[in-house]
């Protein structure tokens, strides 16, 4: 198990980011159970496993089909358990089989082969359709919440879920020139009310608030927390890396309602603060600029891990 070799290293290439603080702060031993919910094309999944040393004992899932098969091709032959599903419903279902795992590890958000393959409409640095969805199975897309959503409920989508403070004159501006065809067009004309800017594009915060509705990202999250919570083992340890303050807010508030120091107290903060990338890593893989990585362990019975 310590040689898992991935193949085809330069197809959908995707650097795990803050791999070291993962593994220091997981703890990964051998014989653990490893559950990955957002497994994705496996680069932290492979050195977790080369330090828990049981295949059978690992649950990798992912909502891409993409990235299933990429797995399945890349730990051919180990008796690994790789399930494409949305982590929150197959969480519930593990959860009802009466599943416990040692480690749960989620890596929350797109991924670098999202952003790179324009055909999957997730970036405006190349034209693309209107598509942003992770499980490609499902019906919501991009192209109908730019082109047929209200402007009201798309200026409050774009505002909650992207932060934009120009929400409201990106909406109605997005419905003036509708029909819109692709991700460059829609990028243009954000970017036409924004003719001057710096080192953010303007569509930014926009393309992030349409990717996070098309894929109920937040709501996901809210409810998968505790259902993980649930499936650790006393002793076990939770991670999860975030990418932007609306998905790292739900985790903090969730770990710290149910880490208070009180008789009842469910978890034991392992990261007092988020850990983030350093210089180095952010040189390497710019992609890590903005993670931040949670950890919290579950208590036992006989007291805190």
């Amino acid at each position: 198990m310590k040689n898992i070799h991935h193949k085809n290293k330069n197809k959908n290439k995707h650097d795990p980011v803050l791999l070291e603080a993962v593994l220091k702060y997981l703890g990964p031993k051998p014989d653990e159970s490893y559950l990955d919910v957002t497994a994705g094309y496996g680069g932290h999944a492979k050195v977790i496993m080369e330090r828990t040393l049981k295949p059978s004992l690992v649950t990798l899932v992912d909502r891409d089909s993409n990235a299933i098969t990429y797995l399945n091709e890349q730990f051919a032959g180990l008796d690994i358990e790789i399930i494409q599903e949305d982590y929150l419903s197959k969480s519930k279902e593990l959860l009802k089989n009466g599943n416990k795992y040692n480690i749960i590890f989620a890596d929350i958000g797109v991924s670098s082969p999202h952003l790179n393959e324009a055909s999957r409409g997730f970036s405006f640095k190349s034209d693309g359709p209107l598509d942003m969805r992770m499980d490609q199975t499902q019906e919501l897309m991009a192209s109908e919440i730019v082109n047929h959503y209200k402007e009201d409920k798309l200026a409050k989508l774009i505002k909650d879920y992207g932060e934009e403070r120009r929400a409201r004159k990106i909406a109605g501006t997005i419905v003036r020139n509708r029909p819109i065809h692709g991700t460059e067009e829609l990028a243009q004309i954000i970017k036409s009310i924004s003719p001057g800017y710096s080192k953010v594009h303007p569509a930014t915060q926009t393309f992030q608030a349409i990717r996070i509705a098309v894929n109920n990202e937040l709501e996901q999250l809210r409810q998968a927390l505790p259902v993980w919570v649930d499936l650790l083992e006393p002793g076990g340890r939770l991670g999860v890396i975030s990418f932007h303050s609306l998905e790292d807010r739900i985790v903090k508030q969730f770990f710290k309602e149910l880490s208070v120091n009180k008789y009842d107290s469910t978890l034991e903060l392992i990261t007092k603060r988020p850990i983030i990338a350093d210089r180095e890593e952010i040189v390497i893989n710019p992609r890590s600029r903005s993670a931040k990585l949670r950890v919290v362990a579950k208590i036992n019975k006989k007291g805190r891990e």
